[in-house]
């Protein structure tokens, strides 16, 4: 029956590849018809050192499979054996949660990024950080699996979207580029758009266009740049000293 209901999901649903994509994807809500895992047992001893909260949960979903079946089942096998397929949010409601304002944090733009990992990473600082959403713009899959692997799950604890630049969220949009203001001299409000160019070429000449607000971050002399997700930390964490950041 779980490998039925596994080919039947496939296509459509998301995978959730580890045991730390599970335990986040059920902790922030997510639908989740169907989940394996080698070790049973290993897997909910996890939980009761790293995640008692959704451990019942846990307990419920899983189902132990030969590992051979297991690896037939994922890309890249993980070091947990534990693999999940997992409903994608409506996007329906994800557009009218980014469109919805007065927001009480911000939402962060990824502009046509290239690199999954980086991505998941973003993804997975921006739910840290309890931002409204992430969204990418150009061709890049913001749910491909290696997304969703890097930003551990955290996909289902904000949204998670791929947008043009014309259907960009309102509110003050703030653009990261070398040529603009210090940002230690900017507050920036919790309705804010925070564009981050691709790894590669920073940012397009259409999101720049549309930007109210060039903003530098500090970099010693003769460094080229930030990873995209330091850039993206040093950017929260800045709005976080005076927005409204989520507290522990």
């Amino acid at each position: 029956m779980t490998l039925a209901s596994w080919n039947r999901l496939v296509e459509t649903a998301v995978l959730l590849d580890g045991f730390h994509a599970l335990k986040h994807a059920v902790r922030f809500g997510a639908e989740v018809p169907v989940a394996v895992a080698v070790d049973r047992e290993a897997a909910l001893a996890l939980a009761d050192e790293l995640a008692p909260d959704v451990r019942d949960a846990l307990d419920a979903l899983l189902t132990e499979v030969p590992e051979s079946t297991y690896r037939s089942l994922v890309p890249r096998p993980h070091p947990t054996a534990v693999a999940a397929l997992a409903v994608r949010p409506s996007r329906a409601a994800g557009l009218g949660k980014l469109a919805h304002t007065p927001r009480t944090a911000p939402v962060v733009v990824l502009d046509n990024p290239r690199n999954l990992g980086n991505a998941g990473a973003v993804i997975r600082l921006a739910a840290g950080f309890g931002v409204t959403g992430v969204v990418t713009t150009g061709t890049l899959d913001p749910w491909h699996p290696t997304v969703v692997r890097g930003g551990a799950g955290l996909h289902f604890a904000t949204v998670v979207e791929r947008l043009t630049v014309p259907e960009l969220p309102p509110g003050p949009l703030f653009a990261l580029d070398p040529e603009g203001d210090d940002i230690r001299g900017v507050k920036l409000p919790d309705d804010a758009v925070l564009a981050f160019g691709s790894e590669r070429s920073g940012l397009s000449a259409e999101l720049r266009a549309r930007t109210d607000h060039l903003l530098s971050l500090p970099m010693r002399p003769q460094v080229s740049s930030y990873n995209l997700a330091t850039s993206v930390a040093m950017t929260l964490y800045h709005w976080s000293l005076t927005g409204g950041a989520a507290r522990a």
